[in-house]
């Protein structure tokens, strides 16, 4: 052979260096694998551990609005229970009103309107208790659509009237905040 043919020293050295990285690299790598291997399923968990907090905080609210959602509903429901049968008696009420005013004072009739007048209070007592409440008299003061009802207009008797209740034809009544029964009234118009 030649000295061309034969690898020198330092040839050799180079080559069993190059064979050395080549399998110092390989046995990286799959350390790397490995690593990789055992952090994987490390990070899945953790991944899948938020996840799950993630939806038990949900959860959690989600039950927590519907409690609150069902605790209005309740109280709602109660303070509005009576409110067919309330509205069925009111017609009564107006009728007892109607009858008082109507009913003349004679000495044949003082008997009559006073046990009239202790039904009627007795009436009256008892609805306030179930939650009625009887609207002011909105005679005098300017409309309000939230409250009353306009059955007609007619001419104000003075300009200062225009836009005012002349008259109230039915008187109103709430449910608490809520209007079972809007006033129904008169107003006035400008001439």
């Amino acid at each position: 052979m030649s000295e061309k043919e034969v690898p020198s020293n330092d040839e050799l050295r180079d080559d069993t260096n190059i064979e050395s990285q080549e399998d110092h690299v390989e046995e990286s790598s799959v350390d790397t694998e490995n690593q990789e291997a055992t952090i994987d399923p490390i990070l899945k968990l953790e991944e899948e551990v938020k996840d799950l907090k993630d939806q038990n905080l949900r959860l959690y609210a989600e039950f927590e609005n519907f409690r609150r959602r069902s605790a209005k509903e309740r109280l709602e429901l109660m303070e509005s229970a009576n409110k067919d049968t309330l509205a069925a008696l009111l017609t009564i009420l107006d009728d007892f009103d109607r009858a008082l005013k109507n009913t003349q004072e004679s000495e044949e009739n003082i008997a009559v309107l006073a046990g009239m007048k202790l039904i009627q209070h007795k009436l009256t007592d008892t609805l306030k208790n179930k939650g009625l409440i009887a609207m002011e008299s909105s005679v005098g003061k300017a409309f309000n659509v939230e409250e009353m009802e306009a059955i007609t207009q007619i001419p104000a008797p003075t300009p200062d009237m225009a836009g005012k209740v002349i008259d109230e034809v039915e008187k109103g009544y709430k449910i608490g905040e809520k209007v079972l029964r809007y006033s129904k009234v008169v107003v006035g118009k400008e001439a």
